[in-house]
């Protein structure tokens, strides 16, 4: 714990910001007086103020998080393409890579089909993500439903390899 405390006050970097003091340049030649009756001059600051950025260093559990993340993303994002690979698995023996390949052809079938079929690729896109929703909700009522099948623990085989 100390050394964590140790590397976070050696991160502290103290940056100078400097102010430029103003120049006749900058300033207008005639102001009315009106305006200078109003406004009282502010002298130029001509000094050098640090400033203080803290940087935290991220652990190894974030960088883990984050790749878990993204795998349950990728995995939800071709989720219709692996509903339909575990149901032609069910019939067909099929290896992890071929797996993987026609769940992404699938994926990616189907996303086109959406794309052409709906206007517009950001409408498309929340359409087929619905599909995805839709698709998993299919797949956790099957889970439910049914004591025989365990449908992710199959999937999860299917795609790692694991299914014979």
């Amino acid at each position: 714990m100390s050394e964590e405390i140790k590397n976070e006050e050696e991160k502290v970097v103290e940056t100078p910001v400097e102010t430029t003091p103003a120049t006749a340049a900058d300033v207008p030649a005639e102001k009315p007086a009106e305006t200078t009756a109003a406004e009282p001059e502010q002298p130029a600051i001509s000094e050098t103020q640090p400033q203080i950025i803290v940087q935290k260093e991220r652990g190894f559990s974030h960088y883990v998080g984050f790749a878990l993340l993204c795998v349950l993303c990728i995995c939800f994002f071709f989720m219709p393409g692996i509903a339909l690979t575990f149901g032609v698995s069910q019939l067909v023996s099929l290896n992890g890579a071929a797996a993987w390949i026609f769940s992404a052809i699938l994926s990616f079938i189907i996303w086109l089909i959406f794309k052409l079929k709906v206007k517009g690729f950001k409408k498309s896109f929340y359409f087929y993500i619905g599909l995805c929703v839709v698709v998993f909700a299919l797949l956790i009522a099957i889970e439910v439903l049914t004591e025989k099948l365990n449908v992710f623990a199959s999937i999860f085989a299917l795609l790692s390899g694991a299914a014979v």
